[in-house]
Order: structure tokens, then C-alpha cells, then sequence
């Protein structure tokens, strides 16, 4: 059997007397697009934070391709191969949006010929590559998601964190954006969604992992965890 791509072991996370990572082991394989899911609070971000360091981890430990993540700052992790995307997006508004991910292709070059060649190959990828030019302040939604996503793939993942792209989207949008994801899962990413339409969820992923309150309550297939006891009382209570 081969090794994950990715592991954490007993992951936990406390913030004061709150814990919101409670002792959270999980693994994603290479290919993979990997679900991560729960209700409002449950720790799906917070799990996010420790993977990419930008949380300190309490406890636990997480291997991505070998290398122990644990202490090591959000620039270490990245230039290893993990990228992100945030819930809330917020481009360099004072850029274009060619600027905005050449600034992100500078994490594995120190040309701007080669960072401007890398950003324009995401961006005709992401479909943007007609809007270059244009002030990333000035992008409807759906644009700036996905200008959120070219920017994390400048940085030259191998697993991508993919943080609520879909939401405040329109249906066609979801859809645009589901068949991005698996162009990007084609294209070699492994890839870790946290999402709450549950349509693009079940579409999407080979394997989903549901937490709440920062523990595990179900894993397996879409079909296996969306009809798991526990996770249809964590969405709408035992009623």
C-alpha cells in the first residue's frame, strides 16, 4: 500500500480553555479530491490553519510527502507544495490581476519574466487570462474566486486547500467551478475542499472525512457519510 501524500495524527488544537481540533487523524492520498466537512463552527478552517502554519498546533502532529509540518512557518509550507485559498477573498486591490498572481509565482522563481510566463499559463487555466489586465478591485465575485485559486496555484502545489470557493456563487458559477476542481485534480494537485453545497460536495469528492466540534463523527465515500446517523444529527439535531 502506498504512503498518503498527506497525514495528521491526533491533530489538536486549543485556543484557552476552548479546544476546536480535538485529537483529528486523517489522511489524503496522491489524486485524491479529498472532502472536509461539518456545521458552522465545527473546525473545518481551523484544521486549514494548522495545515498551512498560520495556527501554531497545540498537540498532535501533521507529514505532508515525508516532511513533519509542525513549527514551521506558512512560507516553509508552501514552498514544500501547499497551497491555499481563504473564505473571504481579498486580492491586491491595487493590482492587476496579472500582478496579483505573478506576486504569488515569486514563491518558486526570482524572475519577473519566468513569474509573468507562470502567471499567465494559471490564468489562461483559470479563464482569466482575458482579464489581465484589469484592476483585481474591480472583479465581480466569481472572478475574484477564482483569482483566489490562480493565485494559490502560482505558488506550485501539490496539494491545494480549497476553502468555501463556492460560496455566494450562482448555480452556473458552482458548476464552472466544479469543473475547474477537476481540471486541477487532473492536471496532477491533489486537492482538500471544505464546502457547504452539499451538490457540489457529493459531485466532487472521492472521500469525505465530517467533523464537529473539532472531532471526527464520520468518513468514507459521499454516499456513506451524508446517510452516517451521526452526521444527519450534527446538521439538523436528533429531531
Amino acid at each position: 500500500m502506498s504512503t498518503p501524500l498527506f497525514e495528521s495524527h491526533q491533530l489538536t488544537k486549543d485556543f484557552g480553555g476552548l479546544r476546536a481540533v480535538n485529537e483529528l487523524s486523517f489522511h489524503v492520498n496522491e489524486g485524491e479530491i479529498f472532502g472536509l466537512i461539518g456545521p458552522n463552527g465545527s473546525g473545518k478552517t481551523t484544521v486549514f490553519n494548522l495545515i498551512n502554519g498560520y495556527y501554531p498546533i497545540t498537540s498532535g502532529h501533521i507529514r505532508f510527502q515525508g516532511h513533519t509540518l509542525n513549527g514551521l512557518p506558512t512560507w516553509k509550507i508552501c514552498k514544500l507544495g501547499i497551497g491555499r485559498t481563504f473564505q473571504i477573498v481579498k486580492p491586491l486591490r491595487r493590482m492587476t490581476v496579472l500582478e496579483n498572481v505573478m506576486t504569488a509565482a515569486f514563491n518558486h522563481t526570482e524572475s519577473v519574466a519566468r513569474s509573468r510566463e507562470k502567471a499567465m499559463e494559471v490564468l489562461d487555466f483559470c479563464g482569466l487570462a482575458d482579464r489581465k489586465d484589469e484592476s483585481a478591485r474591480g472583479l465581480p465575485l466569481g472572478h475574484r474566486k477564482r483569482l483566489e485559486i490562480a493565485r494559490a496555484l502560482a505558488t506550485g502545489p501539490k496539494l491545494l486547500l480549497l476553502d468555501e470557493t463556492m460560496a455566494g456563487l450562482t448555480p452556473q458559477e458552482q458548476a464552472d467551478g466544479v469543473a475547474l476542481i477537476r481540471r486541477i485534480r487532473d492536471s496532477g494537485i491533489t486537492v482538500i475542499i471544505v464546502e457547504h453545497i452539499m451538490r457540489v460536495i457529493m459531485s466532487l469528492c472521492d472521500r469525505l472525512l465530517c467533523i464537529n466540534y473539532g472531532q471526527r463523527i464520520a468518513e468514507g465515500s459521499p454516499e456513506e457519510v451524508a446517510n452516517h446517523p451521526a452526521v444527519i444529527e450534527a446538521y439538523l439535531g436528533k429531531d
